[in-house]
């Protein structure tokens, strides 16, 4: 056989296990590719059909059209909830990411025993929103529970914390920021990677601790910061267990606790107004990829690349 014979049979032979492992890629791939289509992509289409619907549960949803987006313009405790939400938002996600970077940046100086303060950091995030840990923040909220036994070691009286219209959306916030420890350890991988020879050229015309983290740290930072803000800020548009067990599925007191996805909930699954729940939803969407695309459109100002 030629030497040109011999190339096209190898060549054929590649092609032939190339095709081999493309079907195997695709056969390992399946499973995903349908659990996308039959728990996301379905779901999703069928919701937004159903928002343009008067669907009950049990009756079979009739076409109404744009009649669920215009009862909104109308539902005053729709416009609270949403209102309690950004509230809990833009409190509690700048807090968070603030003291999630303060113990990046002081973990990072190279404290003994990193690896179990990151460890006990980071283990917040994870219980962060199971129902244990909310139905915990109840009971330390609570008229009895281990706040008000802390203040009276002071002399200073407490109150139900939870059952306080005043309060009751701040014990929701703080829960949210003591879950900082994602953040952290995205920080802290963060700033292990700015290059030391920054630092050391600071150092060497005098930079003092405050005009290094400014002007070297903050900068070669942002990338990380705006990523976990723009993660932070999605995830606490979504919350929903901390204010269902806090408030025991009704966002009380006096609807102070009222998440946008807790009323969702109220109109879908107690309503059985599941059409007006998909029509919430899909404007829960909305928003989040509007402040999503500011976020991204203002990135451009703020966020340094090194490039």
């Amino acid at each position: 056989m030629s030497a040109l014979g011999e190339l096209k049979q190898l060549k054929g032979q590649g092609a032939a296990a190339g095709k081999r492992e493309t079907r195997t890629a695709y056969l390992f791939l399946a499973p995903w590719f349908v659990g996308l289509l039959v728990i996301t992509i379905g779901p999703m289409l069928a919701s937004l059909y159903l928002s343009f619907t008067d669907y009950n549960l049990i009756q079979v949803p009739e076409w109404i059209g744009l009649e669920n987006f215009q009862r909104m313009l109308g539902d005053t405790r729709l416009h609270h909830s949403l209102e309690v939400t950004l509230v809990y938002v833009f409190v509690s996600v700048p807090l968070q990411l603030g003291i999630a970077l303060g113990l990046a940046v002081l973990l990072n100086r190279g404290l003994r025993g990193l690896a179990l303060y990151r460890s006990v950091f980071y283990l917040p995030s994870l219980l962060g929103s199971s129902v244990a840990i909310a139905v915990l923040w109840r009971q330390v909220f609570g008229s009895e529970g281990l706040v008000n036994m802390f203040l009276g070691f002071f002399g200073v009286a407490g109150k139900g914390w939870v059952s306080d219209p005043s309060t009751a959306l701040g014990t929701l916030i703080t829960l949210n920021v003591w879950t900082f420890g994602a953040p952290m350890v995205i920080f802290l991988a963060g700033l292990r990677q700015i290059p030391q020879m920054y630092y050391e050229a600071a150092a060497t015309e005098g930079a003092g601790r405050a005009r290094i983290f400014r002007s070297i740290t903050l900068p070669l930072l942002t990338p990380i910061i705006f990523f976990n803000f723009v993660l932070q800020l999605i995830h606490a548009f979504q919350s929903f267990t901390q204010a269902f067990v806090v408030s025991g599925g009704t966002g009380g007191p006096s609807d102070s606790t009222l998440f946008y996805t807790l009323y969702l909930y109220q109109r879908g699954f107690q309503n059985f107004d599941m059409g007006y729940a998909s029509a919430m939803a899909w404007v829960l969407l909305l928003i989040i990829g509007v402040f999503t695309a500011i976020n991204f459109y203002a990135s451009k100002w703020w966020v340094f690349y090194d490039d």
